[in-house]
């Protein structure tokens, strides 16, 4: 494992002594054009000729030539160095991940804000890329860098636990993010009214602005810790939902809150027509998104001739979902997510395996690519000499962020457990508290804020340095402090996931009979909704966006056939397959071994 070390370290070293080189090339490219012009200017009245007349060619001319080697720096200045921060990251996370025990105790994003901020502060002091802050736009952000990560999540959405739970995941993306914006803006405000912060000046409808954004959660960082110790899939897909639906909620609010800001008087029907648009962008982008989903099943119901347009075809329309949406001014988040859940269900049952396994790493790698580009744009703003600093704010700001997240998770829980009479499984007091805790701001509140109008935000630096700050405490502390609280509550850890049909058709008979007894008793529950979404799915749906459609008898003999294929390898591997080196061929293996001993084998009582 170590020898590996020094390979990263020599990369890492190589790139940034690229960075370094290329500052001083530009630097000295940049000095030679200044002489040229400073002597240019110091021509002397006398060295031009009268009557527009001409020197000498040999006095005023230079030689003009081909030069065989010529540097542009200048020309590729941004993306390059856009390209060297992505590898850079990229050479970090190696490196990282080979640390096991750096890597089980800090989330990798701390490492990814820690590389933008180092390569930010060699950028900002050696002026290596002066352009470079001016790539980072609200254009910028929101048409190529978020729609990758929101498509990646997408996909990870289309999960049977996730819609199970998608009334809850609802509930705390909605109402949860509406009601900490709301507490969060008039709290911070009345504490400025009262003096309770200090001296401080904040108006109303800014300070609904900057609220709007800071309630954008991003629990990568808990995420990853659930993944790494197998936590139970329902808290994981609650958290997940929220975060990844949170993000299109945050979004609208953010836009409705800067067409406020911009107006001088707000009456009381344009309050009532932002709440009618809240609505309206959210469910004009949900249905725009799974327009296009639709349309991308079918077209590919007809692309197994040509498998290589698959996953271009794939991602064009999740893509062209995305544009469609922010062109009807409807929520381009939504829409996407939408398009991404319709593409994971449908479309990707007519490509081949091998152009869903392109799909997927495909839209892994686009994700954290422009995740790195975000963090480095991160790191850029923590070294700007630009901050405001107000410690009243700063610190009321963390605290309500963490005070109104517990009240309102653990307020909304209560009342879900309580409520839904058809929930049989109970949000404990435990997961509550993690759900809680893992409220962590990240990549989409920070790319928010940094979008905002310095003309017609005078605290906007404010606000910055406040949310950097909420960012690196939720980051590096709640973050590293994650993991530890959950083996300290014992949170249930997830089963492990077993092929068995008996439990899959367990589970189908179970289903029909629960349906069946709702409908006898007169109370339409989730299960009697359950058997009109699958009839819909499998009557029609599949008919329509898919090639080949399978119904429940051929998924469960493909159970079977699964099962059948595990118990197959398992009698092999107890006939002897365990002893036959790996460097060995298929057309090396002796099959008389392999058949030794196919009965299983008698385990001795102790």
């Amino acid at each position: 494992m170590f020898t590996r070390w020094p390979l990263v370290a020599l990369l890492c070293l190589t790139t940034i002594a690229a960075l370094l080189t290329w500052q001083e090339v530009s630097a000295r490219s940049d000095n030679a054009t200044g002489n040229d012009i400073s002597k240019a200017r110091n021509l002397k009245s006398e060295d031009i000729p009268p009557h527009g007349g001409h020197k000498k060619h040999s006095e005023s001319n230079e030689t003009i030539g081909v030069d065989l080697v010529e540097i542009k720096f200048e020309e590729v200045e941004s993306p390059f160095i856009v390209c060297c921060v992505v590898l850079i990251a990229a050479l970090s996370k190696l490196g990282f991940h080979y640390s096991n025990f750096l890597s089980s105790i800090v989330p990798e994003s701390c490492m990814l804000i820690l590389v933008g901020t180092i390569v930010g502060a060699i950028i900002h002091f050696t002026n290596i890329a002066s352009e470079l802050p001016r790539f980072f736009t609200p254009h910028q952000f929101f048409i190529y860098l978020l729609p990758p990560i929101i498509l990646e999540a997408s996909y990870s959405l289309n999960d049977k636990v996730f819609y199970e739970n998608l009334g809850s995941v609802l509930i705390f993306a909605v109402v949860a993010t509406i009601l900490n914006f709301l507490f969060i803006g008039l709290t911070l405000y009345g504490l400025a009214v009262i003096g309770a912060m200090g001296e401080i000046t904040i108006q109303f409808i800014p300070i609904l602005v900057f609220s709007s954004l800071i309630v954008a959660v991003d629990p990568v960082a808990v995420l990853a810790v659930f993944q790494e110790m197998g936590v139970n899939s329902v808290l994981y897909f609650l958290v997940f939902g929220e975060s990844l639906l949170n993000d299109g909620v945050t979004v609208v609010l953010y836009n409705v809150m800067q067409t406020y800001n911009e107006m001088e008087v707000i009456h009381g029907e344009q309050v009532a027509l932002g709440v009618a648009k809240f609505f309206v962008v959210c469910i004009g982008g949900f249905s725009m998104g799974t327009l296009v989903g639709c349309i991308c099943a079918v077209i590919t119901k007809f692309t197994s001739s040509v498998k290589v347009l698959e996953p271009l075809t794939i991602f064009s329309l999740a893509f062209l979902s995305y544009l469609l949406a922010e062109m009807f001014a409807f929520s381009g988040i939504i829409s996407l997510i939408g398009c991404g859940l319709i593409q994971a269900q449908y479309a990707f049952n007519n490509i081949t395996r091998k152009s869903k396994t392109t799909v997927k790493y495909f839209a892994k790698v686009a994700s954290t690519a422009t995740e790195i580009v975000i963090f480095l744009f991160l790191g850029l703003a923590l070294v700007e000499p630009n901050h405001e600093w107000h410690t009243g704010f700063v610190l009321w700001t963390i605290f309500l962020c963490l005070v109104y997240r517990f009240i309102i998770v653990y307020i909304i829980t209560f009342l879900l457990n309580n409520l839904d009479m058809y929930r049989i499984r109970k949000v404990g007091y435990d997961e509550q508290f993690i759900m809680s805790y893992g409220g962590l701001r990240g990549a989409v509140c920070f790319s928010l804020v940094a979008t905002l109008d310095p003309g017609k935000f005078p605290l906007r630096n404010l606000f910055v340095t406040t949310t950097l700050t909420v960012v690196i405490f939720t980051v590096f502390i709640q973050g590293i402090t994650i993991k530890p609280l959950v083996k300290l509550l014992q949170i249930k850890m997830a089963p492990e996931k077993t092929l068995n049909l008996f439990q899959e058709l367990n589970d189908h008979a179970t289903g029909h009979i629960m349906a069946a007894i709702e409908d006898i008793v007169g109370c339409r529950g989730k299960y009697s909704w359950k058997e009109i979404i699958d009839y819909v799915h499998e009557g029609y749906l599949k008919k329509w966006l898919q090639r080949e459609p399978s119904g429940v008898d051929a998924e469960i003999k493909a159970i079977y056939e699964k099962v059948a294929l595990r118990d197959h390898f398992d009698q092999l591997y107890l006939g002897g397959a365990k002893n036959i080196p790996l460097s060995e061929g298929i057309n090396d293996v002796d099959s008389k071994l392999l058949m030794v001993e196919l009965e299983p084998r008698q385990i001795d009582s102790p």
